[in-house]
This record gives structure tokens, C-alpha cells and sequence, in this order.
């Protein structure tokens, strides 16, 4: 097992670090670095939002302050994550170079000020990123304490100035080559919206064409593509400048704005940004915690054979959720171990050190206002060291799954602008999340996936409203389960091609109907106060929102309707093809309702279904040995069965095929 840094043979712990915001108050830096060794910080990422500090003004640089920070920090054992400064921009850029803003839906062009805010086309943006970019590489790129080049921070918003409108005509052009082509794909002719060139073609402004589907989905596709060309562009000068030094870009939650599939293709160690809404009056600790360990599973199925990291979270509260509660004792540890579960092999925060004013003063940060090591927030951290001291030996392994949950970006952006069904209830990536944590409470701690990738390996899939059918992608599907696999699909799949155009002959389209044995040949749209009910031979399970009338041929039926005119049609159906089984679910079950069809796919695949008490987490991670992650996000504890023997590397105890976890705390098992 390799570490992501040779330097640092141990978890990353560390924080987005500011000094710039204090180089007038060097009692303050000096009282940091002594501060971060007794926390335990082994990184810090440094100059993130630096730009006007490293350039005061065009062409004139300013390294020598960095330089001496990253030279203490080194001596101190600490090394330095450094980033290009291009996430938010100087005052004199933008006054001498006004293009570099973004202009907006409407065409209207933004003014200096907060950040995202650069246009990834703008020729002028691009000369001074480079030539910033290039200067502090030349200047760091052999510095002892650079382990990670941060490329930007956070990128997102969209611009629709004249060059991204002149690059998104050319990416038209590039992917259907004919004016011709386009029409039929976008299916123009309906509402006589033909286009006779591609210069005709305007981006979907606010007031103007917005009912074109193929359209709206190719300038997302075209958002994507653009800040993914920028990426690259700061990323080929990084690599020219200093090869030997790996790249990273922070991704941010799901974000609904970029395809992180397509970024990941560019960058060597996947990292994202963090902050669920702990401590919220809606549900339990261990429903908020499945929206962080589902985006993880995200994040780790981008490149699924590296550790990744967990580039910023927050030991305390944030400043910008409705509410800004604080995490309550034990919270810190149980989220940042479920990280280092899921795959990560770092927990870092935004920021060391709370800033003294402006947007982000009361966002929270390691060390508070009061610079004192007394805070929660402080011993917290200072404690999380000390865990994550005892789970060093686990560093560069990696999560293996038995099963995958497939979700596209794609898929997301047309099930979202179709005029189908409910706006309200079609919660694609909810419906995601449901099933993955239904695959969670079996002890089944699946990958997410792009539908693109390789699924081949995996026992069991879960292909949750594939709406949109990719090429290639039902034949793979058909190999899939003819060679042993199981795929469990839902209802409001395999409707439309990679452009939106509705398949002929019947739903699910390309040959993903003879794998499942049926046609959808109705759906049913639910208002949020009805219900229906699926029952299996032994078990009934409320149905809301969505029902497909089923026409079933060679299938098996599991469950049928329990009322309204489709009373007693099929709802849930079995069809074994080749060597493997293909699970079709027709409607929207509750949750006990997944769990339960979920335990009936696992036996049909052969994957190890655990008895996981109510509110525990369960990761594996295997590199030298196997390692058991059992997270309770329980108040009280919870004795847990079916384990296998082995030592729990922070009790230091040994355990056998039971053990009682103590309310909000983990446990680490390596197996013996």
C-alpha cells in the first residue's frame, strides 16, 4: 500500500491556511505554526485566494512572504498543498481587463467582486493566470515542502460572454458536424425552431430558447467541457513547470453544475469539499450521514483505485446553511472517520484560523477568535490526530465493493428539464441516495459509478431512473447480466438517447426490455397525499409517487398493485437471463421497501448481506489486511453480530464475532 504522499506515511490532517490575512501581526504567525504541531497538523493548503498579495499589481510578484511561511512550516514537519490563486481575482485585473468577468443568463455583464468569478474563455484571463501560474511554479516547484498542486478552488457559475458563445458554436459543430444532424437531434422541426446554420444557434438565455431540450442539455455538456479545457490549461503549464508534482482540484458536494467525471479524467488525486447539515430537526444523525457517505462513494468511484481526500470540512459550524448549528460532542470525530471509511485518506478543514473580517469571519475554523487551545473546536481536532494516529496502517488501502450504484450527470441534467411526471417529486439524485442507503443498512457498502464505467466486476448493480440510455450502454447491461450479474432497474428508464430524443418501440428502449423481461408501457404520477402498495408473497410495502403499468412477458412477478385501476398488475418483477437475474422495480417503494428488495438481489448475487444494528455505518477497506469500519451514530450503544475476529486498532482490544459499540463512536477492526 502506497501513501498519496511519500513524504507523509500517514493520514493527512491539515487545513486551508491565510497568513496573508495576517502579515502584520507576526505574533499571530508565530503563535500558528506552534499551534498547528500541537493539534497535530501534518499539511496546510496556502494561497488559495492569494492572488493580490503574490501580484499587488500586473506583473509585479511577491513571493518572498510565501516563502518564508512554507520555509517554517517545513521545518516544522509540515508541508505545504500549494494552489494557483485563480479563484478569485484582483481589483487591477479587472479594471484593465473588464472581460475576465463573467456575463450572466441575461447578458449582463457582473462587476468586480466575490469569487467563481473568472471566465474560463477570456484570452486576457488566461495570459495573466499563466503568467502567475508559471512565476510561482518557477519559484516553488523544487521547494522540499510541496507535495500537491491545488489547481483554482471550487469552480462553478457559468458564463455566457461572446467568446463562450464563439467556443460553444465551435463545440456544436465538433460533435454533430452538420447543421443537419443538429436539427434532428434537437428534434427542431416541433415548433418550427429549425435552425438554419450553426451560427444561428444562441446559448439558452433566460428570455430567450428555453424549450429545446437537446439544447439546454448540450450547454451544460458545453459548461462542463469549457471549465474542463480550463483545467487542463492551468494543469498542462503545472505539469510543464514541474512534472514530478501531482495534481488536484476541490470538488464541491454534488454539484449540479459540472460533470465530475469529465474533470477527474485531468487530475491525479481526487479531493472535495464537505459540510452536511449536522444537528438538523428533520430527520436522525444517521439519515444526515448518508448524504456525506453517498457523496464519498461518489468521489471514490471517480478514480476507484487511489485513496482520496477530504479537502476541506469544519470542526464546529459553518456560516452559510439556514442554520448554523454547532456540531455537537462526538459529531466531529464519527464524520471525519466515515470519510477515512469511505476511502479518504485526509481530513482537512476551511480554515486554521478564523479570518478577522469579511464574507467568511464566522465560518469555522480550528482556531476561533479567542487564538486560545481551550475551544471544543480545538480539542476536537487535537483529539481526531490521536485517531487518526492509530490508523495509520491503514493508509493506501482502499474500499472494495461487492456492489455499485450507478448515477450520471447526464442522466441528472435531462430527468430535471424533462416535462414529465412531478417537477416536485422527481428527486432523481434523492432516489440515488435512497438506494445506496438501502444497500448500507444490509452491510453492503457500494461504489456510486458513472454509467460509463466499468460495472463489469461488480455482483450486483442498482441502476436507479437511467432515463437517458447511452450508447452501448443496454448492450453492456445485456453482457452484464448474461454472464452472472444482477441488475436491479426502476421505473423511468432507458426512455430517451444521449440527446434527449425518446426511443421507438417501447420503454425500456435498445434492447433493455428482452433483459428484464417486459415493457413500461404507462407511469403513473402520484400526488404527494396518495398511495398505492406493492405486495410481495409475504410483505407489503407503501408505493408514492410514481407506478409504471408493467406489461410482463417472460419476467416473474414478485409484487403486485393493491389498488386503483391497475389493482393487482405487476409492480415488482424477477427475470433470469443467461447466467444472471435482471430485478425491475415499477414504482417508488418506501424505504423498507428497498431494503427489503435489496436483500433478495444480494442472496440472487451472492453478496454477503450483515446484520448492521439500526443507525451504524459499515466501510471496508483492504490494502495489506482487511479493515471493519462500524460507525454508530446512535446515541446509545448497540451491540454488533456477525463480525469477523480481528483487533480494533483504537481500543487496541480484541474482538470476536460480536462486540458492544458505545453510543457516537467508531470502531476500526482489522481482521486477525
Amino acid at each position: 500500500m502506497k501513501p498519496l504522499f511519500a513524504q507523509i506515511p500517514a493520514l493527512i490532517h491539515g487545513c486551508d491556511y491565510n497568513p496573508e490575512q495576517w502579515l502584520d501581526a507576526p505574533d499571530v504567525l508565530d503563535a500558528d505554526i506552534r499551534l498547528m504541531k500541537e493539534a497535530g497538523m501534518n499539511t496546510m493548503t496556502l494561497g488559495v485566494f492569494s492572488w493580490v498579495t503574490l501580484e499587488p499589481e500586473e506583473g509585479k510578484f511577491n513571493f518572498a512572504w510565501l516563502r518564508e511561511i512554507m520555509d517554517r512550516l517545513y521545518e516544522a514537519g509540515i508541508y505545504t498543498i500549494l494552489a494557483t490563486p485563480t479563484a478569485a481575482r484582483p481589483a487591477w485585473l479587472d479594471e484593465k481587463y473588464p472581460e475576465a468577468m463573467r456575463v450572466n443568463a441575461q447578458g449582463i455583464r457582473a462587476h468586480h467582486g466575490v469569487r467563481h468569478n473568472f471566465c474560463p474563455s477570456s484570452p486576457k484571463f488566461r495570459m495573466r493566470a499563466e503568467s502567475i501560474i508559471r512565476a510561482l511554479g518557477a519559484e516553488f516547484k523544487d521547494h522540499p515542502g510541496v507535495i500537491l498542486w491545488h489547481i483554482n478552488n471550487e469552480i462553478g457559475g457559468e458564463c455566457w460572454c461572446e467568446f463562450c458563445r464563439a467556443r460553444f458554436t465551435a463545440f456544436l459543430k465538433d460533435k454533430y458536424q452538420t447543421i443537419d444532424h443538429l436539427n434532428k437531434q434537437w428534434w427542431t422541426a416541433f415548433w418550427s425552431h429549425t435552425y438554419n446554420n450553426f451560427e444561428q444557434i444562441e446559448p439558452p438565455w433566460r428570455n430567450g430558447e428555453t424549450t429545446i431540450h437537446g439544447l439546454n442539455l448540450d450547454w451544460k455538456r458545453f459548461i462542463t467541457w469549457n471549465f474542463t479545457d480550463y483545467v487542463r490549461f492551468e494543469s498542462d503549464i503545472l505539469r510543464d513547470i514541474a512534472p514530478h508534482l501531482p495534481q488536484t482540484n476541490n470538488y464541491m458536494h454534488l454539484y449540479p453544475g459540472l460533470d465530475y467525471h469529465k474533470f477527474s479524467e485531468i487530475i491525479d488525486i481526487i479531493s472535495w469539499d464537505s459540510y452536511p447539515v449536522w444537528e438538523n430537526d428533520k430527520e436522525t444523525y444517521f439519515q444526515t450521514a448518508m448524504d456525506p457517505s453517498f457523496d464519498h462513494a461518489v468521489m471514490r468511484g471517480l478514480k476507484p483505485t487511489k485513496p482520496f481526500m477530504l479537502m476541506e470540512s469544519v470542526p464546529s459550524y459553518v456560516n452559510w446553511h439556514p442554520y448554523n448549528r454547532a456540531k455537537k460532542p462526538g459529531t466531529h470525530l464519527l464524520s471525519a472517520v466515515q470519510a477515512i471509511a469511505s476511502g479518504a485518506d485526509s481530513v482537512q478543514y476551511f480554515q486554521w484560523r478564523a479570518s478577522r473580517g469579511s464574507f467568511e469571519q464566522y465560518h469555522g475554523a480550528v482556531l476561533t477568535h479567542s487564538g486560545k487551545t481551550n475551544t471544543r473546536a480545538f480539542q476536537d481536532v487535537k483529539a481526531l490526530s490521536d485517531t487518526m494516529n492509530d490508523l495509520k496502517e491503514i493508509v493506501g488501502s482502499v474500499v472494495a465493493s461487492s456492489a455499485a450504484v450507478l448515477f450520471d450527470w447526464d442522466n441528472r441534467w435531462a430527468i430535471k428539464d424533462a416535462k414529465v411526471l412531478s417537477d416536485n417529486t422527481k428527486n432523481y439524485e434523492d432516489t440515488c441516495r435512497k438506494w445506496y442507503t438501502a444497500a448500507m443498512t444490509q452491510g453492503i457498502s457500494a461504489d456510486v459509478i458513472s454509467p460509463l464505467a466499468n460495472f463489469e466486476d461488480y455482483k450486483l448493480v442498482i441502476i436507479p431512473m437511467m432515463y437517458m440510455i447511452k450508447p452501448g450502454f443496454a448492450q453492456r447491461v445485456k453482457n452484464y447480466v448474461t454472464s452472472g450479474g444482477v441488475a436491479v432497474m426502476t421505473y423511468f428508464s432507458g426512455w430517451v438517447n444521449e440527446n434527449t430524443l425518446c426511443h421507438l418501440g417501447g420503454f425500456p428502449a435498445e434492447g433493455l426490455s428482452e433483459v428484464f423481461g417486459l415493457e413500461a408501457v404507462e407511469i403513473d404520477t402520484l400526488y404527494p397525499g396518495q398511495t398505492n402498495h406493492a405486495q410481495f408473497a409475504q410483505n407489503h410495502f407503501k408505493v408514492m409517487d410514481y407506478a409504471e403499468i408493467l406489461d410482463v412477458g417472460a419476467a416473474q412477478v414478485l409484487a403486485s398493485y393493491t389498488d386503483d385501476f391497475y389493482q393487482q398488475s405487476p409492480a415488482v418483477t424477477r427475470h433470469d437471463f443467461g447466467k444472471g437475474t435482471a430485478i425491475y422495480v415499477g414504482c417508488r417503494m418506501e424505504d423498507a421497501g428497498n431494503e427489503y428488495l435489496l436483500r433478495l438481489a444480494a442472496s440472487h448475487a451472492n453478496v454477503r448481506c450483515m446484520k448492521i444494528p439500526s443507525g451504524v455505518e459499515y466501510h471496508e477497506r483492504h490494502g495489506d489486511a482487511q479493515y471493519a469500519f462500524y460507525i454508530n451514530w446512535n446515541e446509545t450503544a448497540v451491540t454488533v453480530h456477525d463480525c469477523k475476529p480481528g483487533v480494533d486498532l483504537i481500543t487496541k482490544k480484541s474482538v470476536d464475532t460480536s462486540f458492544e459499540i458505545s453510543g457516537k463512536s467508531v470502531a476500526v477492526i482489522k481482521a486477525t
